[in-house]
């Protein structure tokens, strides 16, 4: 081909470019082009005409294995994130029994981990942005993986909760890291489309599969071997990290790290936005324990809701008048849609999390359910969950971003209904637990691929790590207050049938009517939010274009870089 391609220098991930690099890399897309023919089915190669944009095997930042294990590392972390909070819940009173834990204190073997997650996720994912990805992923990772194993050899309830808290920390610091790498690694197309549906698909399946893990070694071993599972899982995805994820080359990484780059950092922010969220989900979980009428619990909502709004000026005036970054720029939530994209993951996180959450608890309190019978109605979800992954990571390139929401979340609100109306407690589970299951694990598989992946393309490549915290950060915000609303309101139901004071309405006994009743209305409540959610989708989203199409101008464009708004959301 005799004219020269114009390639813009940040197209080829992880390069410096400097003249001579740059005429190299014009050879080398000059000699990778697609035939006469298949440029006259299109620039970006469609021959099916079906606008899926088919890009060329070079646009593949290296080989196709490297591609797919670099996708399966990275969704490695969403997946066990999850899996570290939903595999203790079955375990729990037996965890209690073993270390004389209270019953009132047993939420904090699973409340600690997800206290230090989101009060973290922000100031990780700057941190990442600025040290390097690879480098802060790999190091979460490791973390993980050694609290996890040390923790069930601790004796001591404080402790133990001190080192369940420190598997959280390792955890806001590889979960959006991987969003990130994902980001700046893959420019638009396919294999784009494939890594991010792979990555969402983790962390539903990660709640889905915590149940099964948990519920198989529990019946089987000793409780203390799931944590040497979820450990040996965290080794798997430092060592996959260290061969798969690529290492920047030393002339990206000039004048990183040290303490030199510790100014860089938001120090004032990243401690305003923890403190916050740390009062807030705090004040959250132990609403429930010690009851709403506390007046110190309001007082800690009161602070973290101050502290938020002194956070939000500090980035606004750093954003306006100062040089360096804030921890997070407010001029993002300019965009009406990109602002309901995070109310939209906050509701959608809610209301699948903390169904099956009372799933759970149906099974395993009022059915008086032992783990193992518990954990065989769990399996539907998981074969249901990678089946779904597959499939949306071909229909997200095709189907409208709204169509896609929209279903995900009726798919979830029918579920919730199926659990919430007055069937029979005896009616068999497939006729209704297991149809409610698939639709649950459907709509969490579609909506979760189509927010990270519109999350990435909103956000320029040196955010791209700081916009996976921000998503996280919001679904496990939605997770903390959905949780608490639909404890809140399972009890004040259970203490109005029972003729109890809400202080002394008990725990769920089996096949007790009030006990039904009250996780039936917290089920309610999570229906209501899975509405919610398809009425923002119908409001914002409708009319957008397809989140993972491939246009033509974007075969030049940076990955990881910004949308053009008019033809993707």
């Amino acid at each position: 081909m005799s004219k020269q391609l114009e390639i813009e220098p940040s197209r080829i991930p992880n390069a410096e470019y400097d003249e001579e690099k740059r005429q190299r890399d014009i050879v080398e897309m000059e000699n990778s082009l697609p035939s006469n023919q298949a440029l006259e089915n299109g620039a970006d190669g469609d021959k099916d005409g079906d606008g899926d944009g088919d890009v060329p095997k070079s646009t593949l930042p290296f080989s196709k294995a490297r591609c797919i294990a670099l996708a399966a590392t990275v969704t490695g972390a969403s997946f066990l994130n999850t899996l570290s909070i939903q595999s203790v819940v079955i375990i729990l009173p037996t965890i209690g029994e073993d270390l004389n834990i209270p019953e009132s204190r047993l939420q904090w073997i699973v409340s600690s981990y997800a206290l230090a997650f989101g009060c973290f996720l922000l100031l990780w994912g700057r941190i990442a942005d600025i040290y390097g990805k690879r480098s802060i992923f790999i190091l979460g990772s490791a973390f993980v993986a050694v609290t996890m194993i040390i923790n069930p050899f601790i004796p001591n309830e404080i402790a133990f909760n001190l080192f369940r808290g420190l598997q959280g920390l390792g955890a806001a610091a590889n979960v959006p890291t991987a969003i990130g790498i994902l980001g700046v690694t893959f420019p638009p197309g396919k294999a784009k489309n494939y890594a991010f549906s792979a990555y969402a698909a983790g962390a539903p399946l990660g709640s889905v599969f915590g149940n099964l893990i948990s519920g198989f070694i529990a019946s089987f071993a000793n409780w203390r071997w799931v944590f040497g599972a979820t450990g040996g899982l965290a080794i798997a995805v430092t060592i996959a990290g260290i061969l798969f994820i690529p290492a920047p080359p030393p002339s990206l990484t000039t004048g990183k790290g040290g303490l030199s780059a510790l100014k860089s950092v938001d120090w004032i922010g990243g401690a305003l936005v923890t403190a916050a969220t740390l009062a807030l989900l705090f004040a959250l979980t132990e609403g429930n324990v010690v009851g709403w009428g506390t007046i110190w619990i309001y007082l800690l909502i009161v602070i973290s809701m101050l502290l938020l709004v002194v956070f939000v000026g500090w980035q606004w005036y750093q954003e306006k008048h100062m040089t360096r970054k804030p921890l997070m720029k407010i001029s993002m939530f300019k965009s009406a849609r990109f602002s309901a994209a995070m109310v939209l993951m906050a509701l959608f996180f809610a209301a699948f999390n903390d169904l099956v959450v009372s799933a759970t608890f149906i099974f395993q309190d009022y059915q008086a359910l032992n783990a193992l019978q518990t954990t065989l109605r769990f399996i539907p979800t998981g074969a249901s969950g990678v089946i779904t992954a597959f499939v949306v990571s071909h229909l997200i390139s095709r189907v409208p971003t709204w169509l896609l929401l929209f279903g995900g979340n009726i798919s979830v609100s029918i579920s919730c209904l199926l659990f919430s109306i007055p069937i029979p407690p005896d009616t068999s589970y497939f006729a209704y637990a297991f149809p409610a299951f698939i639709l649950s694990v459907i709509g969490a598989d579609i909506t979760w691929p189509c927010l990270t992946l519109f999350t990435s393309k909103s956000l320029p490549q040196e955010d791209q790590a700081l916009g996976g915290a921000l998503i996280n950060a919001m679904g496990q915000l939605g997770r903390a207050v959905g949780l608490a609303i639909t404890t809140a309101i399972q009890t004040a139901v259970m203490a109005r049938d029972r003729g109890v004071p809400v202080e002394a309405s008990g725990k769920i006994m089996p096949w007790e009517p009030a006990s039904l009743a009250g996780l039936r209305a917290g089920i309610w409540f999570n229906f209501g939010l899975a509405i919610c959610c398809a009425i923002i989708v119908a409001v914002y989203f409708r009319g957008t274009g397809i989140v993972g199409k491939i246009e033509k101008n974007q075969q030049q464009q940076r990955p990881g870089g910004t949308l053009d708004q008019k033809k993707v959301p």
